[in-house]
């Protein structure tokens, strides 16, 4: 049987306590002051590089028009398929995305360790940091995991921030700007508002006090395109966060282009959508794809969408499930309207079954 420790510990001295009153009370004279708690100034240096080989700086971030939420897939057993990962950014690269968000929402950051989420972005660094924008999802709710997962995101050689407020734990308003200001002098930022999700939106004031930082790249909005311009009126760099906006915004509302979800499947078209000028046609032609894409919460739809493209293998880590049949059915007739040259992959649209489909509780 082990053997319990037994802790000892130093008795404390105390002074002895004044044996009259009258006396002790008689030593609060003029010159007494009350305790007063120690407060001592943030000793904290942003662990961060000047190296100019890989620095990038805020300018080339804010030029980006396209930019490819990427998706995350898996093995059967619920591990990163770098193989798979691989191919996706190779297509992204190969049919004009400028940037990408590494383990984003629609990469499922959220259901990543820190440690599997640090080297999917360094992973991404070292395999295509020369030929595309690397920008790693290292916000949190928690300052300090913001603070560290960002160091850590720009040691391995990121090219940009993408922070969110906090959620679920709101905070107020001047928490939110000390939130963001903690990270900002690390490098080059996006903030992204998406209070759908947060339950907190992020006001202009507080984008406006943001914007007095050089490393503030821009935000990524998805309240919507009235508030787009407000934004670009005063020379904040924009994109829009919502594929069914994003046209209207970077041709009619200033922004400069889009985080995008749909560029997983339809890259070509979309970065024709952010390059080629106004083309109410093209936007027409990709609004039903848009639609079926959030008809659940993303992921669930792109998921569901890249496993029938025979891109990526049919596996979800829980609490995400894919689309119903009848969803399925609905996207393999969409790809045919739209044409299958212009989506990812090469492999024939299938419309899966329920047991095709890996759903992985332990990851």
């Amino acid at each position: 049987m082990a053997t319990l420790k037994t802790l000892s510990f130093r008795a404390a001295t105390f002074p002895d306590c004044p044996s009259n009153v009258t006396n002790y009370t008689n030593t609060r004279n003029s010159n007494w002051k009350p305790p007063q708690a120690a407060v001592k100034p943030s000793l904290h240096l942003p662990m961060r590089s000047f190296e100019l080989k890989n620095r990038t700086s805020p300018e080339e971030i804010k030029c980006l028009r396209l930019i490819t939420a990427i998706k995350t897939p898996y093995l059967p057993d619920g591990r990163f398929d770098l193989e798979a990962y691989d191919d996706l950014v190779n297509v992204q690269i190969g049919q004009g995305v400028e940037g990408v968000i590494v383990g984003g929402t629609t990469g499922e950051g959220q259901l990543m360790s820190w440690e599997e989420h640090i080297m999917l972005i360094a992973h991404t660094v070292n395999c295509f940091g020369g030929k595309i924008k690397v920008i790693g999802n290292t916000g949190s709710n928690s300052t300090r995991e913001a603070i560290h997962a960002t160091e850590q995101g720009f040691a391995v050689g990121m090219h940009a921030a993408l922070h969110i407020n906090p959620y679920y734990g709101k905070t107020s308003l001047d928490g939110m700007v000390a939130h963001f200001q903690s990270v900002l002098s690390m490098g080059p930022t996006i903030i992204y508002n998406v209070p759908s999700r947060t339950g907190q939106d992020i006001p202009p004031h507080v984008i406006q006090t943001l914007a007095e930082s050089v490393n503030l790249a821009g935000v990524k909005e998805c309240v919507g395109n009235d508030r787009i311009k407000l934004y670009t009126d005063n020379e904040i760099v924009v994109w829009s966060g919502n594929d069914d906006q994003c046209h209207d915004a970077r041709w009619g509302y200033g922004a400069t282009g889009v985080i995008s979800v749909a560029s997983n499947l339809v890259p070509g078209l979309m970065r024709e959508l952010m390059f080629g000028g106004v083309n109410p046609t093209l936007n027409s032609k990709l609004l039903p794809l848009i639609d079926w894409l959030f008809h659940m919460p993303n992921p669930i739809g792109l998921n569901t969408a890249l496993a029938q493209l025979g891109v990526v293998r049919p596996v979800f880590r829980l609490p995400f499930v894919p689309l119903p049949v009848e969803k399925r059915i609905e996207f393999a007739n969409i790809v045919k309207a739209i044409g299958r040259e212009h989506f990812v992959g090469s492999k024939d649209v299938e419309v899966l079954d329920d047991e095709d489909f890996f759903l992985v509780s332990r990851y």
